[in-house]
């Protein structure tokens, strides 16, 4: 056989992907793949059942249904601060995946560097590869997932092209300051140089903070590419429908791109999905409401297991540090990975190993999320509570 790419020998499948396999094989409870269990606003069900007969089921325009675009425009221009023409401002694409493929194959050479926060979305790294560029990783340090802004100029220094910023974040659910992303903007203006957000996950940012988008803040506009999903606000992961916003020369760039990866998102699903982006700002406080009661309900009861784990400030996602499982007999050897699958067998919940997400040599962080009916989060919190019995932790 021919040899393979270079590239496809430098990172894994995904391994999130990979638990949710393993997990439907042995009936566990996942809570490791991120989607809930719960069904969209009816209001979207409704209008996806009129477009399942009424259409439209040919191409919309390759890089986005006109008003889809118009939906969406109006909708994040609210939160950029500034009017987004949807002819010239934005992609659709087939969902944040792509959205970000798409940005980096837009911005980035062979040779170029772009760097990474870590922990990080495992797609980051692999994205950066994929388009030809070297990631960069800079530390995110537990427990309050703070930087060192000077390791940012530094790699600016060292020509970074790009910073990709998750906000919130995931794994970890840092939600970045205003004073945070003006520091990383500055640098990237003087360096002139892009920032990459991928912000799925505004809508569930927990009090007292708030999310900002990069591209609000004074200058940042012509040096930002936001990448967005509709996946996690309208709970239609599946839907895998994702938008870029940025300045009319990357857009340019940018549809190409897409235009050659997908030719275009699913046209009666775009249709479907204009009905959710024209809701009233009460649909998202009543999001944020439901998912601040299942983070709050879910983490109690984690405390009342005696699981350690961080308090996410933003998404549905939450770290578990397992050293203290790590450390005993049965555990002495286990990676993190091992770890994970010994869970979905024995315990019955399914997590993802936290050094899928670190760059760093960290092998004690598992990776669950909440983003389920209460029913499921009880069962899943009474399996849990199985680690802490010692009689069911053979190996």
């Amino acid at each position: 056989m021919p040899v393979l790419s270079n590239r496809v020998q430098t990172f894994t499948d995904s391994v999130i992907r990979r638990m949710t396999r393993i997990s439907d094989e042995h009936g566990a409870i996942n809570l490791s793949q991120g989607f809930p269990d719960f069904d969209p606003p009816k209001e979207i069900l409704d209008a996806l059942a009129k477009a399942a007969y009424e259409g439209p089921h040919q191409y919309s325009i390759t890089f986005g249904a006109e008003n889809f675009r118009e939906a969406l425009a109006k909708k994040q221009g609210k939160a950029i601060g500034r009017k987004i023409d949807p002819e010239t401002e934005i992609v659709v694409t087939c969902g944040g995946t792509e959205a970000m493929m798409c940005a980096m194959m837009t911005i980035c050479n062979p040779g170029d560097k772009v760097m990474v926060f870590s922990p990080f979305y495992e797609n980051y790294g692999a994205d950066a590869i994929l388009s030809g560029a070297e990631p960069l990783y800079i530390p995110l340090v537990p427990p309050e997932y703070g930087f060192d802004i000077q390791l940012i100029e530094k790699g600016f220094k060292q020509g970074a092209k790009a910073i990709i910023v998750c906000n919130p974040s995931n794994p970890c659910g840092k939600v970045f300051s205003r004073e945070e992303l003006t520091a990383i903007g500055e640098l990237a203006v003087k360096y002139d140089a892009f920032v990459v957000t991928d912000e799925v996950y505004e809508h569930m940012v927990y009090a007292p903070y708030h999310h900002t988008c990069m591209a609000s803040i004074p200058g940042m506009y012509e040096h930002t590419i936001t990448c967005n999903s509709l996946s996690k606000t309208y709970s239609i992961t599946g839907w895998r429908l994702g938008y870029l916003i940025g300045p009319e020369e990357v857009i340019e760039g940018a549809k190409k791109v897409h235009d050659f990866l997908t030719v275009g998102a699913a046209a009666p699903l775009q249709e479907a999905a204009t009905v959710g982006l024209s809701f009233p700002e009460m649909y998202y406080e009543e999001l944020l409401k439901t998912y601040t009661k299942k983070r709050n309900y879910f983490l109690d009861g984690l405390d009342k297991i005696g699981l350690k784990h961080n308090v996410p400030q933003g998404t549905y996602f939450v770290l578990i540090d397992i050293q203290d499982f790590l450390d005993l007999p049965q555990f002495q050897g286990f990676s993190d990975l091992e770890f994970c699958e010994w869970m979905i067998k024995h315990i019955g919940v399914a997590a993802v190993p936290g050094s899928s997400f670190f760059r760093e040599e960290v092998n004690h962080f598992i990776r669950l999320h909440f983003a389920r009916e209460k029913k499921t989060l009880d069962e899943a919190l009474a399996r849990l509570s199985k680690l802490k019995q010692s009689g069911n932790m053979s190996s």
